[in-house]
């Protein structure tokens, strides 16, 4: 199923930041299209979302996701 959800997460605080987390989740099998925004601290995820999946790619480019917004 597709669907769009938004995850906190904790450490960006640049578009370098950004990116990096970018690259992690595009990669992730499904995801469709990845926003993060540095600033609000948040990244937009569409597509076949695997929570779980996204947690690992979050913490494997070095950042802490802290939940579902």
């Amino acid at each position: 199923m597709t669907s769009t959800a938004v995850f906190a997460v904790e450490g960006m605080s640049c578009g370098h930041c950004e990116r990096t987390v970018s690259a992690g989740l595009t990669a992730l099998p499904g995801v469709t299209e990845v926003t993060a925004d540095a600033k609000a601290g948040r990244v937009t995820v569409a597509g076949e979302i695997d929570e779980d999946r996204v947690r690992t790619a979050v913490v494997e480019a070095g950042f802490v996701l802290t939940g579902r917004l």
